[in-house]
């Protein structure tokens, strides 16, 4: 009986120790380490939502290029695409030729400029210039003397006095004479001279050489001391103002194409602008063996940098509908989600205070604005990606927009880092 109670007591004993070890134990714990609640605290802190406004200053914009626009509208649904080539039709196109040969005495345009109708291009001389308004010149008096005597034979032949074939070989002398006359006048005219500012002291012994159309001479075949006739142009002419895009359909394509569509197009060399065509005819047969179709559309609005024979990419819009797209440059990607960011009057938020009593061994990441430089803020903003075309991509966004709203389309890259950034802490 005895030998039970000494073992219960034993038992007690054990026990008591065991609870004053624990809580000597956690007595210490709470010395050096923090409250429950300073926990949860940082917890939370290291849990806040992720920033969703950047601020950056004038000179970080100016550096990065950051570039402001709006929200397009454009076809980018239900498109084909096609490769072509810009080309002006041959009604628009022209050689300044000479009708009369001659040596090149000057040269008066070069590749590039632009001449109107009837602008002089060079000027050429020849000899026989000269025979030509020598000989008008002297048909007035040859004309006026078989004038005289034709009125002379039908005087005679109406007193009986002279013979018929006189007054008949005079009359036919003097039509002759006209209708040399007439001639000479209309050849005279062609070599751009007035025939009648014709006189000995003012003969033309060179000639202009004149475009037939206005536009940019886009080639000079002669030289100075070079011999043109109306085989040799002097230059070529091209209208670019009727420039027309050449496009290649394939045959499943073709069901889906009617006239009047829009065609958005760049250089396949230099995909920078984008430029606008609409369709005005569609081919009836095969493009020799290539299993395609042309398709022709004329340009719309400004040609500047468009040339005559450039190879081009076009979409070939199918549907009236459009849809709201930026630039893909203006899209970045978070987390699986895409977004864009808009210029906002809203602020950053306040980064969060330290507790008093609870120092950090490191520095705070910088926050944009902290500098007190003036800042433009912008905010992220959640979209969908739809169709990619053209260097712009179709968006659906998850909230509204404000009103005449500022999109970003030019380093959103850049203020999404910035963001990043600004959002966590370091240790």
């Amino acid at each position: 009986m005895n030998n039970l109670f000494d073992a219960q007591m034993r038992h007690i004993a054990a026990a008591l120790l065991l609870t004053a070890s624990l809580a000597g134990l956690a007595g210490c714990h709470s010395h050096s380490h923090e409250t429950p609640q300073t926990a949860t605290a940082e917890t939370h802190a290291h849990e806040e939502a992720e920033p969703t406004i950047a601020a950056l200053t004038e000179a970080q914009i100016q550096t990065v290029g950051i570039e402001l626009g709006q929200v397009a509208q454009k076809e980018l649904t239900a498109t084909i695409k096609a490769n072509g080539q810009l080309s002006v039709p041959n009604n628009s196109k022209a050689n300044a030729t000479s009708l009369y040969g001659g040596v090149v005495k000057r040269l008066l345009v070069q590749m590039g400029d632009h001449v109107r109708k009837g602008q002089p291009v060079a000027e050429i001389s020849n000899p026989q210039f000269l025979q030509l308004q020598e000989e008008y010149l002297t048909l007035d008096s040859r004309i006026a003397l078989a004038q005289q005597e034709t009125n002379r034979q039908q005087e005679l032949n109406q007193g009986n006095a002279g013979a018929l074939k006189n007054l008949q070989s005079a009359t036919a002398e003097l039509a002759s004479l006209r209708t040399r006359r007439a001639s000479l006048q209309q050849q005279i005219s062609l070599m751009g001279i007035d025939p009648s500012s014709l006189r000995a002291g003012s003969l033309h012994a060179s000639l202009w050489v004149n475009s037939p159309i206005r536009g940019v001479i886009s080639n000079v075949f002669a030289k100075i001391g070079s011999y043109v006739d109306v085989s040799a142009p002097v230059a070529e002419i091209v209208d670019n103002s009727a420039l027309h895009l050449d496009l290649q359909v394939f045959e499943k394509d073709l069901p889906q194409l009617r006239v009047g569509q829009i065609i958005h197009f760049t250089l396949t060399n230099n995909p920078v602008r984008e430029y606008d065509a609409e369709v005005f005819s569609i081919g009836a047969a095969f493009e020799n063996e290539s299993k395609t179709i042309p398709v022709h559309a004329r340009v719309k609005g400004d040609k500047t940098g468009l040339i005559d024979g450039m190879n081009i990419t076009g979409i070939v819009s199918l549907s009236k509908a459009v849809t709201p797209a930026v630039p893909n440059e203006a899209i970045v990607e978070a987390d699986g989600k895409f977004y864009v960011f808009i210029r906002t009057d809203k602020a950053p938020p306040e980064p969060a205070h330290e507790e008093a009593g609870h120092d950090h061994d490191h520095d705070e990441a910088p926050r944009a604005g902290n500098s007190g430089k003036p800042t433009l803020n912008f905010e992220k903003i959640e979209v969908v990606k739809g169709v990619s075309e053209m260097g712009y991509t179709a968006v659906t966004f998850v909230q509204d927009l404000p009103p005449n709203a500022q999109l970003v389309t030019k380093g959103a890259f850049f203020i999404n880092a910035k963001l990043s950034n600004t959002g966590g802490h370091e240790h």
